[in-house]
């Protein structure tokens, strides 16, 4: 019965793991793109320069939600709590 609980505990960490992580990545990329276009509108000349620390930012927030993901992925398939339990 413990298994199951912790199984169940782990399944709703997790979606709640990859479901935060994938909506502040659509918050930020929303804020980011807003800013960007909000810059390049106001000097256009900037715009090279703006889109390559756009993207290098854009990279970065992926990465976060990547770390997220690969939490998420260890809790799914190595979970510790379970082994706990069982050791």
């Amino acid at each position: 019965m413990e298994i199951a609980s912790v199984s169940g505990m782990t399944a709703i960490a997790v979606g709640i793991i990859l479901g935060l992580g994938a909506m502040g990545t659509a918050i930020g990329f929303g804020l980011l793109g807003g800013k960007f276009l909000e810059g390049a509108a106001r000097q256009p000349e900037m715009v090279p320069m703006l889109q390559v620390k756009m993207f290098i930012v854009a990279g970065l927030l992926d990465a976060v939600t990547m770390i997220g993901v690969g939490l998420a992925l260890f809790f799914t398939f190595a979970n510790p709590f379970l082994s706990a339990l069982q050791g």
